[in-house]
């Protein structure tokens, strides 16, 4: 595997841990407090765009390396 689809992988992990952080975060709501809804809407956004930034890398480290192994 390529330091580049290793990369997008890790990439992916952290996103959806955040995402799961996040999701728990409105589920749970913090104890006789209110939940930020904007604020934990952002991180979601943050957590897809990331995700799907390193999706879009991994598929481009695919496609070269399939282009590499072709011209061999």
């Amino acid at each position: 595997m390529t330091i580049g689809m290793t990369s997008s992988l890790q990439g992916m992990q952290r996103a959806e841990t955040q995402l799961n952080q996040v999701a728990q975060s409105i589920a749970q709501g913090p104890v006789g407090d209110t939940v930020d809804l904007s604020t934990e809407a952002v991180a979601m956004i943050q957590a897809k765009n990331s995700f799907e930034a390193n999706t879009a890398a991994l598929k481009v480290s695919d496609e070269m390396t399939q282009t590499l192994l072709k011209s061999l």
